[in-house]
């Protein structure tokens, strides 16, 4: 550590996978690149020998997954030592929560929206996890909040419900940064006209709504149409009860896929149904967009500011399934009309890419 710079931490000791260690990912070539020469970098993670960003210096919690009681020690107990031992000039806390630390500027990055949606009590048992993390979330955002400089969200509608119901000034919109070059934009041709939905089994996926679509189209005598979703039912009580009680054929139920498995279902679909109830972004939409394909989009805030001004969209009651067989069949037919949104950029502050994000942490 050379005494003469100040210090970042970035705090991420729990992501191990998915999303949210893709932003980490990010977030740490960014600083090694970038803030190393006039910062020293601290990154807390799990696992040390998962990065080897140069000009940073790695700290490993391993044991930060074996219980929520140790995430709870580390976050507000431990860390505290942390903070006192490098004296951050910016602490950056990349997992929702705000820990107890002593720091110039205090950031938390709040990329869990499950507070914000009101599941029926009806499908908490299929999903029990999800409804108590949904409470404790609820707590957990509470607990020190107003102590962060800043609070990051990834989009507008989550800046509102952050305002709205914590009462903060300092929220600030950062629309993660999408590498679309990695997207293959090719089409293959099938025999079948192809529908996707990937996403992993949550309760407020929504995958009902699809299902039910392809009765209705089933029933009309569609034939030649194929909805691939990715699960199987093995994944948890949600999964299986979608699987268990639909039996379309026109249903294709693929399971959990890797990351270049998916690439090529994009590459192969014919249009992307996205009826999600609850997203912080929706990646896979913007993911899409770069095969120019059509898109069916659950009709709800988060989508319409990730698809943007994208032109080949139509939007959907995520509750009616009659309406989503309409677009479907106008999709199949080449009778869909898709009308221009024009969707205004978040107000200030708000940032595209680390670079700009760490510039106003940093101030």
């Amino acid at each position: 550590m050379d005494k003469n710079k100040s210090t970042i931490v970035i705090s991420a000791i729990n992501f191990t996978e998915g999303g949210p260690l893709t932003i980490l990912n990010e977030c740490l070539e960014y600083a090694s690149i970038h803030l190393s020469q006039e910062y020293n970098v601290v990154a807390l993670v799990h696992d040390k020998d998962m990065f080897s960003y140069p000009n940073v210096r790695y700290i490993s919690f391993p044991r930060s997954k074996n219980s929520w009681i140790t995430r709870i020690y580390y976050e507000y107990f431990f860390f505290k030592k942390v903070s006192d031992d490098l004296k951050p000039y910016l602490w950056l806390s990349l997992h929702d929560i705000t820990p107890n630390v002593k720091s110039t500027i205090r950031a938390v990055y709040c990329h869990n929206s499950s507070p914000f949606f009101r599941l029926p009590i009806t499908q908490a048992f299929l999903d029990v996890k999800f409804y108590l993390f949904s409470i404790f979330y609820s707590f957990l955002y509470r607990i020190n909040i107003h102590k962060n400089n800043y609070v990051i969200v990834q989009q507008e509608w989550l800046r509102k419900e952050f305002v709205s119901r914590f009462s903060l000034s300092n929220v600030v919109v950062a629309y993660p940064e999408i590498h679309k070059n990695e997207i293959d934009s090719i089409s293959i041709k099938n025999t079948k006209f192809t529908f996707l939905y990937p996403a992993f089994p949550r309760v407020f996926k929504n995958f009902e709504v699809i299902c039910k679509a392809a009765d209705i189209l089933s029933k009309n005598g569609m034939k030649d149409v194929e909805f691939i979703l990715t699960i199987d039912g093995s994944e948890n009580r949600y999964s299986n009860a979608i699987v268990r009680n639909n039996n379309s054929p026109l249903l294709k139920f693929v399971g959990i896929q890797k990351r270049e498995s998916l690439y090529d279902l994009y590459a192969a679909s014919d249009c992307l149904i996205f009826p999600s109830k609850l997203e912080t972004w929706g990646l896979p939409l913007t993911e899409y967009m770069v095969t120019g394909k059509p898109l069916l989009a659950a009709d709800l805030p988060y989508a319409h500011e990730t698809v943007g001004e994208y032109n080949k969209v139509n939007f959907f009651d995520p509750d009616d399934a009659e309406a989503l067989a309409l677009l479907i069949l106008d999709v199949i037919k080449g009778d869909a009309v898709y009308e221009k949104q024009i969707v205004p950029l978040p107000s200030h502050p708000f940032v595209s890419g680390w670079g700009d994000l760490f510039e106003i942490l940093l101030k």
